[in-house]
């Protein structure tokens, strides 16, 4: 007979809630914690050359519409977030809205990713993954013209819900 398997080990206590008490990596147990309205903002950037911003800004791309599939991209990441991060819930989002703003004078296109639940865990991995596959959509689509694009400053914005409460990036107080 074979012996009784061995429970896991208790969750850390600490800052870094997927590593239990021996260490190893886990999905944190969310089964005890309430339902709430759950939302999270993300934005990045990409900087490209002044022809690049030209065929975006101008809807000349050869691609297509450049900004329309970006959008397709990040919203779609955002549902499939739980396959790209190993320890993530999956999550049924009631909303997912991209947006973007064009910067002429530095060349630089902006996505910022609003995400939405009603659950027991966070959407900000979700909203984070959209902004990151919005913009590699982006990348993707012009590098035909450009391969010396910067994808930078991908940054969650604010928080809502949950235990923790508001949370607010320091740029935006």
């Amino acid at each position: 007979m074979n012996p009784p398997k061995k429970l896991p080990a208790a969750p850390a206590a600490g800052p870094l809630t997927h590593f239990d008490g021996a260490g190893q990596a886990h999905m944190v147990d969310v089964g005890a914690k309430a339902e709430t309205a759950r939302v999270a903002r993300a934005r990045g950037h990409i900087r490209m050359a002044p022809a690049t911003f030209a065929l975006i800004e101008g809807g000349s791309a050869k691609k297509g519409d450049v900004l329309g599939i970006a959008r397709i991209a990040a919203i779609q990441a955002s549902k499939r977030t739980s396959e790209l991060i190993p320890l993530c819930h999956p999550l049924a989002l009631t909303r997912v809205a991209a947006g973007f703003t064009l910067d002429a004078k530095n060349h630089r296109v902006t996505i910022e990713v609003t995400a939405e639940t009603f659950g027991r865990t966070g959407v900000e991995m979700e909203a984070l993954t959209a902004v990151s596959v919005g913009l590699l959509t982006i990348y993707d689509m012009c590098k035909a013209a450009d391969r010396g694009m910067v994808i930078e400053d991908i940054r969650l914005l604010e928080k809502a819900g949950g235990k923790s409460g508001h949370w607010t990036s320091d740029e935006l107080k």
